[in-house]
């Protein structure tokens, strides 16, 4: 390679390791300034501006940088074969590989990550509008006066079990009350004694339909009120 190849060749080496630099700067903050972009969720006009034109910048130094060692493989070329400088230009074609692959793998994770974003954010939107509208106000009313309504048969069916129950203990006792009066006509102490029982029976059971009747009235407008 004479003084003025190798003169070419040196200037070029130059400007690509100034643009490699000027890269190897933009992609990070390209990665980063992607992220942010993301995590707004609803990114300004300005910030996607800025998002974009960075995008550009880096897709501008690529094209450059691509130049660059097409004209420094010619100069190699035209100099005939010279180990240390085939290394050289090997290096800086890796280089730009490298660079390139990492673009296109920040601008893929960035779209996915946009997508993705937009998704959440249209759902939410969707989440929002029907939440605030008359049919969803209207089918949460239905739906709370549907729950009453099962409530109040659930109540209603326990009393009715209740009263089913006391159905038959007053047959029972009034089986045990014919047999005992029976008894009582033979004996007159033991008349005395049912009289008394009888009316202990009366005073318990109009207690007891007192107390499960206002617990059925409490329950029904408990589940009422809610």
């Amino acid at each position: 390679m004479d003084v003025l190849q190798e003169s070419g060749w040196e200037e070029l080496r130059k400007e690509a390791r100034k643009i490699e630099g000027d890269l190897d700067v933009k992609l990070s903050s390209y990665a980063k300034l992607g992220a942010r972009f993301v995590d707004a969720g609803s990114p300004t006009l300005g910030s996607s501006r800025s998002w974009k034109s960075m995008e550009m910048e880096i897709q501008s130094l690529l094209e450059k940088l691509l130049d660059i060692n097409d004209s420094m493989s010619r100069c190699a070329a035209s100099a005939g074969p010279a180990t240390s400088v085939t290394q050289k230009l090997a290096r800086h074609r890796d280089i730009l590989h490298e660079f390139t692959q990492e673009f296109r793998r920040i601008k893929g994770n960035i779209s996915s990550m946009r997508e993705h974003a937009e998704l959440l954010s249209s759902v939410r939107d969707d989440i929002s509008f029907w939440s605030g509208s008359p049919r969803m106000q209207l089918l949460r009313e239905r739906a709370a006066i549907h729950g009453s309504i099962s409530h109040i048969d659930d109540v209603i069916s326990q009393a009715q079990a209740t009263r089913a129950v006391l159905g038959s203990q007053r047959a029972l006792f009034g089986d045990v009350q014919g047999k005992v009066k029976l008894l009582g006509d033979k004996f007159p102490v033991i008349r005395g004694l049912i009289g008394s029982i009888r009316r202990k029976r009366s005073r318990d059971t109009l207690i007891l339909s007192a107390v499960i009747a206002a617990c059925t009235l409490f329950l029904i407008i408990y589940w009422l009120s809610k």
